[in-house]
């Protein structure tokens, strides 16, 4: 339990971000066997936004209500940005903390009952990520990064493991993960530009859920990953996290929202330039608006 006196030290900031994943992540895997029963979701649990293939559900919006009450009552002056209760990330004095949210990430995932859907919870000093959590709520494991303070892994079980990214340094046999849009534009864009990537790496992976992508690049299970389009909430937490581990990042600014199409790429040292060289060849690194 995290002291309820003012937080400012990234460790505890990194703390209480575990502790505010952790309280979501049990919501949402309790919530999930009941409002999707055998027979179907219940009545008005799923609804569509921005795009009919873009789901949110009311377990989204029960998570993220968790995690903003908690901060009401820990750290009720700091700002919050959520994934479905919105807010600024940029509107904050210097210094002080934005919390970005994402309730669950990879909710198409959580949908179909599909292992691969995440908690991400970052806190943001003056645009950069200090502190995160994402945590994998079907496996129940917790990934966790402060700044400067490096980054672990722990499993259900207590199991601590320090994370460090894959040391591949020959793009050729690199694993490199990837998603796509809900927009058919923006989704015919990255198809075209994945099927000039695919045969350049050892295989693409498309696994759904970025927050959890990143950490699998921190964790060495993927060698690289890149998208575009990803807004805030999807990265804040999982880029430090896989930075921590060593990894190269390139994010767009936290102020640059997922419609504006910026390209993300995450890599481990060996093979960053590399992939960078190659989407750059594929036009990939132009940014694909919505």
């Amino acid at each position: 339990m995290v002291d309820d006196a003012a937080i400012e030290t990234n460790d505890s900031l990194r703390e209480l971000a575990v502790e505010l994943a952790q309280t979501a992540a049990a919501h949402v895997r309790r919530r999930r066997t009941e409002v999707f029963a055998a027979d179907g979701p219940a009545e008005g649990a799923v609804r569509t936004k921005g795009h009919a293939t873009d789901p949110v559900t009311i377990v989204d919006t029960e998570s993220e209500q968790v995690i903003r009450e908690l901060l009401a009552r820990r750290r009720p002056n700091d700002a919050i940005l959520g994934e479905e209760g919105g807010g600024d990330v940029g509107a904050t004095a210097p210094g002080a903390i934005t919390w970005v949210v994402d309730p669950i990430d990879g909710t198409v995932n959580f949908l179909y009952g599909l292992p691969g859907y995440a908690v991400s919870v970052a806190a943001v000093r003056d645009g950069v990520p200090v502190a995160g959590a994402v945590v994998d709520v079907a496996a129940d494991v917790t990934y966790s990064a402060s700044a400067g303070g490096g980054t672990t892994a722990v499993s259900a079980d207590g199991t601590t493991t320090p994370l460090r990214c894959s040391t591949e340094d020959t793009l050729g046999l690199a694993l490199v993960g990837t998603g796509f849009a809900y927009g058919r534009a923006r989704r015919a864009e990255q198809a075209r530009a994945v099927a000039e990537v695919l045969p350049e790496v050892r295989d693409i992976r498309r696994l759904g859920a970025a927050a959890m992508d990143l950490c699998h690049v921190a964790s060495g299970h993927l060698d690289a990953y890149y998208e575009h389009g990803l807004n805030a909430w999807d990265w804040a937490a999982g880029a430090l996290i896989a930075a921590e581990a060593g990894a190269v990042v390139r994010v767009p600014a936290i102020t640059v929202g997922g419609a504006a199409g910026e390209l993300a790429m995450v890599a481990a040292p060996g093979v960053a330039e590399q992939l960078s060289d190659l989407l750059t060849r594929t036009g990939a690194t132009k940014a694909l608006p919505d």
